[in-house]
This record gives structure tokens, sequence and C-alpha cells, in this order.
């Protein structure tokens, strides 16, 4: 058993606030359940407003907090928007392969995930339902394809069958991991996103990023 299997819940290196948008009914709660809980409902009901859940996953060593924001698809839940977004460092912007209308509106989507967010947020084009292969609306390649043209990175899930759902997350985490590490290292010591040592953090607030450190650090 790892060391991190004995750290307390909110016991952790970093925490990331990743979202997830799309058009309802494509299945963003059932992976989000799945990836925090390892759960699926056939009964979903459609998200009314906004909800979260976390995990927590080791990489390099480090124990990164994932807090996962699920919001209606909706039209009529739009006023949450700026709030929503705000802080996140990550995105699943997950389309119905089954349904090609939920593909087309994907360009909205990440338009307006870019007129809210920071410019270097990583984001994960996810063609979920790959079990229902026999009623295929929208191919692969043209998932693939539409992810290279807007630098995104790619990939099909189940949430029913748990098919690539941890690595879609994993890579996504592991991405903005990366990413924070790199700006951490450019901007020195010195930066100031780093909290004093012993300060607190909720998780709650709408932290993006944030680097923890204990009594022994030196």
């Amino acid at each position: 058993m790892s060391a991190t299997a004995f750290r307390a819940e909110d016991d952790y290196d970093y925490l990331f606030k990743v979202v997830l948008i799309g058009d309802s009914g494509v299945g963003k709660t059932n992976l989000l359940s799945r990836f925090t809980r390892n759960e699926f409902s056939l009964e979903s009901k459609s998200t009314i407003g906004v909800e979260f859940a976390t995990r927590s996953v080791n990489i390099d060593g480090k124990v990164v907090k994932a807090q996962i924001w699920d919001t209606a698809g909706q039209e009529r839940y739009r006023a949450i928007t700026s709030a929503y977004y705000r802080g996140a460092v990550g995105a699943l912007l997950v389309y119905d392969i089954t349904r090609h209308t939920t593909f087309e509106n994907v360009e909205r989507w990440l338009r307006e995930l870019r007129d809210h967010t920071d410019p270097n947020i990583t984001v994960m084009l996810i063609g979920n339902k790959s079990d229902l292969r026999h009623l295929v609306a929208v191919s692969t390649e043209d998932g693939k394809a539409y992810a290279e043209r807007e630098s995104l990175y790619f990939m099909e899930t189940s949430a029913l069958e748990a098919t690539n759902v941890e690595n879609a997350f994993a890579e996504v985490l592991t991405q903005i991991y990366h990413n924070v590490s790199k700006k951490a290292v450019e901007a020195g010591n010195g930066s100031s996103a780093i909290p004093a040592k012993g300060e607190k953090i909720n998780v709650k607030d709408d932290v993006s990023a944030v680097k923890k450190f204990s009594c022994c650090t030196s």
C-alpha cells in the first residue's frame, strides 16, 4: 500500500478545479460518478444547477486533489456560467457519439469555455457512450480531427463500461500538473501563488492550483 493511502482527506499537495461541459444528456454526471465513486446509474436524472465531487490521485509522488464540477447542459441554467468557470484549470468537453447535434454544439461550448477561462486551460474532448457502437453518429476520425484542429486532447469513453474514464481524467490532471510545475519553476521560489507555511486552504474556495506546505518543508 502506498504512503498516500494513509493521508487524511484534506491532505494534498495540489488542488485543481476541473469542469465538465457539454449538452444535456451526454453523460457528464455518470462520467463524474464513475471517476469519483466508481458508480453508474441508468436512472441518472438531468443535473439541476451545479454539483461537484472530489478525488485525489498520485502524480509524480504528489497528491493531486481534483475538484470536478458538473453542470446542467440545458440553456436555462446558463446564468451560472462565470462562477462555474472561475478558477478552472482543466475541462472535459463531452459529446454523445450517438447524437450528432451534441458534437455540432461542441464549438459553442469551446468558445464559451475560452471566453471565461485562462487561455492555458487544459481541455480534453470526450466522445462518450462508446459502448453504443451500433448507434454511432460521430466517427472517431471526426472527433480526432476536430480535437487536432483546436489543439485539444481527445478520447472516447464509456461511463457505463468504465472504458477510458480513468484514463481521461488522469491525462487531464497530469497535463495540468506538468503545466503548473513548469510555471512554478519559471516563477522561482518567490511565487505569490504559493501560500505561506501553515495556511489553511478551503476546498470550497475558487482555488485552482495551490501548493500546500507541511511543517517539515525546508
